[in-house]
Formats: structure tokens, sequence, C-alpha cells
């Protein structure tokens, strides 16, 4: 079953990754959509993270040690090759010449540099400042996961989403708006957190939202949708500031809910069409296609003059010829690159081998264990679910 309802998983990142393409390909008007496709992407990697430590954590052949190489260890195999083979490339054909600050990139501070900068330059790797904070997050996040104490994981969950919460409403005592307000860590480990929490609550085996929670969500994704739609009004400073505001912090519940809700498994139409083979099949390769599209689309639009269609501007014609070129690149990338190196995982289990659990998933069946002289047939289900999710959270 954990299988299972991770498809939907996949399928929410098929949606969080649409947003972005919506956002950057057809949308002529600065949406914000595509910003909170990244922050969908920001609730469920804290979600899977923090469900992946808990659980390597729960076991009862854990090492702090062990699990920490292996979770860097894992993440370098998944991360590392693919955005590594971009910036060579970058560097390679000197895209907007980038060659002068791929060192930033290099070392996952994009963030920082735009942030310097106050300005999207060059911008064929702006969306690599998402990338960057994920990777601070990974850095630091294990280490509060693994090491503190199990029952205040969820208390520094919330310690972090209110320092971003305070974060935020400093920004307005600044006057002029800027990029450090939306790049700076703080600004997104609010969303990061709130993954975190949703997975805590989830191994603790809360199976019920709180009420809080089930009378929020409705209104804060009412009153989001309303700051969407106004948000292209001309409006006064203040007004500005607090609309800003309103946009970063009221979907948050909303967005955790519906990863919350997809992890139990969506019924009907809905969780048909979210778990559905070309959904899942778009989140499998998700990462990619986040990684690809900006590239793709600058030489989609230096291609322009042999290309039948209008390319060089926000619309249709670009959302269908950098889209369907940026699938085929990931698709491509996934088959040949991406899935044979995390095929290496297997070589950095979180728990040091030996136990009726790794012997139970790596032969896929039941385990003959000797008591005295006669043979005992063992069924770890616990622990078999566990090494399912340990697989399937980190793949993805």
């Amino acid at each position: 079953m954990q299988i299972a309802r991770d498809r939907q998983l996949d399928g929410l990142r098929a949606v969080a990754v649409s947003l972005v393409l919506y956002a950057h390909f057809f949308a002529a008007d600065g949406t914000h959509w595509g910003h909170i496709g990244v922050r969908l992407f920001f609730v469920l990697s804290g979600f899977l993270i923090t469900r992946l430590l808990l659980e390597a954590r729960a076991d009862a052949r854990f090492e702090t040690a062990t699990a920490l190489k292996s979770f860097y260890a894992r993440r370098a195999l998944r991360i590392f090759p693919p955005y590594f083979a971009v910036l060579g490339f970058v560097w390679l054909i000197g895209l907007e010449s980038s060659k002068e600050v791929l060192a930033w990139h290099a070392l996952y501070l994009s963030n920082f540099w735009y942030a310097l900068q106050n300005e999207w330059s060059p911008w064929v790797l702006c969306h690599t400042w998402s990338l960057s904070i994920e990777e601070q997050f990974y850095i630091v996040w294990p280490l509060v996961v693994l090491v503190a104490p199990r029952r205040s994981i969820g208390r520094i969950c919330v310690g972090v989403i209110v320092f971003s919460l305070v974060y935020r409403f400093y920004w307005p005592l600044t006057g002029t708006p800027s990029l450090v307000r939306d790049l700076l860590p703080p600004a997104s480990m609010d969303a990061l957190a709130a993954g975190g929490l949703l997975a805590v609550h989830r191994s603790q085996g809360g199976g019920v939202w709180p009420q809080w929670a089930q009378k929020s969500w409705m209104p804060l994704l009412a009153a989001s949708l309303i700051l969407l739609w106004l948000r292209s009004v001309p409006k006064a400073p203040m007004l500005e500031w607090l609309a800003w505001i309103g946009l970063e912090v009221f979907p948050l519940l909303p967005l955790t809910m519906l990863v919350g809700s997809c992890t139990r498994g969506i019924g009907g139409y809905l969780g048909r069409f979210i778990e559905s083979p070309p959904m899942t099949a778009l989140g499998r390769v998700s990462y990619g296609v986040y990684l690809f599209h900006a590239i793709v689309l600058a030489l989609v639009v230096e291609a322009q003059p042999w290309i039948p269609v209008n390319v060089s501007e926000q619309g249709s014609g670009r959302f269908l010829v950098a889209g369907a070129g940026t699938l085929i690149v990931a698709s491509i990338s996934w088959l040949a690159f991406e899935k044979p190196l995390n095929a290496l995982k297997h070589y950095f289990p979180y728990m040091r081998s030996g136990g009726t659990a790794a012997a139970f998933v790596k032969s896929g069946g039941p385990i003959r264990k000797e008591r005295g002289s006669a043979e005992h047939t063992a069924h770890p289900q616990a622990s078999l679910e566990r090494g399912k999710a340990f697989q399937t959270s980190d793949v993805q």
C-alpha cells in the first residue's frame, strides 16, 4: 500500500512541475502559479525526506553515522549527476555568459547570487535557486531528524515555521521589495518544515487532521485564490506587502493537507487522475523537467528562425515546442542516465547489512530462520513496509 499511495505523490510532482512550465512557457502576466508549484515541491520534499529519516531511525539496527553517510551518498547519486551535467553544458556552449557565475551554482549558492544581484541574470540558470534551497535543506535537516530527541522534532518544525513567518513580516519594514526577501533560506523553510511536520504527524499515528486544520484549510484556500485573482490589480504599498505575505502564507496549509491526503490515497476521479500512468510518468521525470526546462527554452528561442510557430514570446507555441523538447530531454536523461545511477543506491543501505528486514526486502519473500534444529518462516511485515518506504521515498 505504501508504494500505491506514493504513486499519488508522483502525480503531485507532475502537478507542481506543470505549474512551473505554465508560468515559464505560457503565461504572459507574471503569474504566481509557478511559485505555487515550487512551494508544493518544497512541501513534498520536506515530507518525504523527514519520513525516510524517521523510518530509518525507528529501525532496531539504526546507527546515526551509517544513516547519515547513506543519506548523503544517495542524495548525491540522485541529484548531482544531472545537475552538474547541466552546468557543464552551459559552460561548454556559453549560454547567456553564465561561465562567470558557475562557481555559485556549483556550490549550490544560486539563491544567494541572485539575491545579491537583485536581478534574474543569467536567466537560463535562475530556476536553480530552488534547487540550492533544497540542497541547503538536505545538508542540515538530516542532522536535526537523526540527532535531536525524537519527541522534539515536531516542535522544531513548528519553530522553523514561526521563524519563517517572522522573517516575512520583517520585510515590509525595509521599504523597497527585493529578491532577497524571496530567495534567502528562511523564505522557503516554512514549506519544507510543514512537510516535515506532516511526516512527524504520520509517524505518530496521526490519521485524522486536527480540528483547526479541518476548519481552516478551505478559508485559506479561498483567500489564496482571491489574492491570486487580485495580484495584477494596482495596490497601495502596504496592501502590496500584505498581499505578498498572504500569497506566501495562506496556501501553505492547503498544500500540506493535499500532500497528506495523497499519502493516504485520494479516492474518486481525482485520485485516479493523480495516479494515472501519464501523471506518474511525468512525476518520475519531474526533476529532469525542472532542471532542463530553462536550457531547452533558451535553445528553442535561439532556433526561432527554423521553427514555424512563435517561440520567442510566452504563449501556446512556446509551451508546445519547448514543453515537448523538455519532456524528451528529461525522459532520455531518466532512462539513460539517472535511472542506472539510482540503481547504485543499494550500495549505501541506511542500516548495516544483516537482519531479517534487509534479507526479506532483498529476496522479495519470506525468510527461513533457524531456531534450534527446526525451521520457521518469519514475516516481518512492519520492517518490510519500512524497507519499501526507504526505496520509494529515496527514488522520488
